[in-house]
């Protein structure tokens, strides 16, 4: 089904960050049952280790407490490695669960360790098995470190921009808009591709695919994706000389032809090893993509794709495009999309739109007519009747009767309506995704400022500078709020993203592999079957060799019989 996408504002006046930010002040007073007995919680604490509604997160009676002597001695630890064996001799044979782990996060930063976080973290990315329960709770003997939520992610943004770790920051903000899923190039979903007349998602375009046909269920029409790496481009830069009158037919929209500033040639080679020259006109110098980058080309509907009407063979592209013409180029390593046009043919002539020749063909008729009245006065009128006739049913044809004719069929397209329909809020969600991102590594680098900003004034240690550290804490406050709050969105838009991704590729991948297996069922059952006839063949015609020799045997005795 459709899923209704929310765009919540984000400026730092909204009423989302004034919630959460009465909530977190609120909750700043419950802690984990780990720190109850600290004297004096940092903000970090405070901030991110209570729940949302200021409820105590409880631990299961199986996890030992981890009290503060605990936290001091186990924080100072190098890597998660060291921790696990403090935790087992400790007593801990059940294991943590996640709230203890964002204690443990939370308490070495606190003492100035960036590393063991690091460290914790890519042990609970790393640690859970496939097998363990949809709650986070390991179900094997040997316990492991639980799965991170959200919390652990906002704590590791916002310590690691203290501790002025930008760089990992922003890389664990990468993690959740990835759901904490490590994407290896390999194994992408893949970029999303715009249908070139109606710019609605009409599929996707994942790392294996060279070659693919889609069809588009708003315009009906087909189109070829060939998607690869540049092997080579060639570009010319070329200055048209346009006229006046060409320019106000553009300018009227009577000549649809956009003018080029370059043309372009470049080479396309698919993981399969197959390689194509496509050739195109951009309306600027600019190139839309370099030598080594992978794209996607869209193009209209090749030659071999058509319906027979008659003698016609009508293909289902759009009224005026050539077979396999570049309509628009996807660069997957910027997500840019650009227009495509048709190159300028040197050999052609400007035909019809050239002033001189529409004044001599209106002149011609002109005495065409009049010669024509000479003989008869009604002559003049029919020709001029017919030609009108003529031109308003070969526009009729044209532009109407045939565009519709080559159309898909509606039923044919409403198969892949609602998968395009998917795909095109899955582009929606990573466009906001990749706004939140932006917004987040811009904060990140502010946070990272004002801690900075704080250290100097801490260091310079000037009883007039303690007004603009009070200051400096207030925006720091604010910035985490906002932070906090982005990361949120960041994670649900993540979610909703991620099953899209699973409710195409179940539609798409698993039934591809049902069907490859279901081919080798029916391939063996075959198999199966010819070999019962071959042994049915061999039963017959042994059966027949029993007859004929009993045959024989028979007509042998009778003659015996009689003499």
């Amino acid at each position: 089904m459709a899923l209704t996408l929310l765009s919540p504002s984000l400026s730092p006046l909204s009423p989302s960050f004034k919630n959460l930010s009465t909530t977190i002040s609120t909750s700043q007073t419950t802690i984990l049952s780990p720190f109850t007995h600290s004297p004096s919680p940092s903000p970090l604490l405070r901030a991110y280790c209570s729940s949302k509604d200021g409820a105590t997160s409880e631990k299961p009676p199986s996890v030992r407490s981890l009290d503060d002597e605990f936290l001091r001695r186990v924080s100072a630890l190098k890597d998660a490695d060291q921790v696990f064996a403090a935790i087992a001799e400790s007593g801990g044979s059940n294991g943590v669960d996640t709230s203890d782990c964002n204690s443990l996060i939370a308490a070495a930063f606190e003492r100035g360790n960036a590393e063991l976080p690091l460290s914790l973290f890519d042990a609970m990315r790393l640690g859970f098995s496939p097998d363990d329960g949809l709650d986070g709770k390991v179900v094997t003997d040997t316990w492991r470190w639980p799965r991170p939520d959200i919390r652990t992610y906002a704590l590791l943004v916002q310590g690691l921009a203290t501790s002025l770790r930008v760089n990992d920051a922003i890389r664990i903000i990468g993690y959740v808009c990835g759901m904490g899923i490590s994407s290896g190039e390999e194994v992408l979903f893949g970029l999303v591709i715009q249908c070139p007349t109606c710019k609605v998602a009409i599929a996707v375009a994942q790392p294996q695919n060279g070659i693919q046909i889609a069809s588009c269920s708003k315009c009906r029409y087909k189109y070829e994706l060939y998607s690869g790496d540049i092997v080579s481009i060639e570009s010319e830069e070329i200055s048209m000389d346009t006229s006046g009158w060409e320019k106000a037919l553009i300018f009227l929209k009577v000549k649809k032809d956009e003018l080029p500033s370059a043309i372009h040639s470049i080479v396309v080679r698919t993981p399969s090893g197959m390689a194509r020259t496509h050739r195109f006109a951009t309306k600027t110098a600019d190139l839309p993509a370099q030598e080594g980058e992978r794209v996607t080309i869209s193009l209209s509907a090749p030659s071999n794709l058509y319906r027979e009407l008659g003698p016609l063979k009508l293909g289902p592209r759009s009224a005026g495009l050539r077979p396999s013409e570049p309509l628009s180029l996807t660069n997957h390593a910027t997500g840019q999309v650009s227009e495509l046009l048709r190159p300028p043919d040197a050999k052609a002539g400007s035909g019809f739109i050239n002033p001189y020749v529409v004044a001599g063909s209106l002149a011609f008729l002109a005495s065409g007519d009049v010669v024509s009245g000479f003989i008869d006065p009604g002559v003049p009128r029919i020709v001029s009747a017919t030609l009108l006739a003529s031109a308003a049913v070969g526009t009729v044809v044209n532009q109407v009767v045939l565009p519709e004719l080559r159309k898909l069929p509606q039923k044919m397209v409403d198969v892949v309506a609602l998968k395009q329909q998917l795909l095109s809020q899955y582009d929606l969600l990573q466009n906001r995704i990749k706004d939140l991102r932006q917004a987040a590594e811009k904060e990140v680098w502010m946070l990272a400022r004002m801690s900075q900003l704080e250290n100097k004034i801490v260091a310079v240690g000037e009883p007039s500078y303690r007004a603009r550290r009070g200051r400096v804490k207030r925006v720091r406050e604010n910035l985490e709020n906002a932070l906090l709050a982005r990361i949120e969105l960041i994670e649900s838009y993540a979610k909703i993203s991620s099953m899209i991704e699973i409710e195409v590729e179940m539609d798409s991948d698993v039934v591809a592999a049902e069907a490859a297996s279901s081919a080798e069922r029916i391939s063996e059952q075959i198999q199966q079957i010819m070999e019962i006839d071959n042994l049915e063949e061999q039963w017959r015609m042994q059966a027949e060799a029993n007859d004929e020799v009993e045959r024989l045997l028979n007509s042998d005795t009778l003659p015996n019989e009689r003499t």
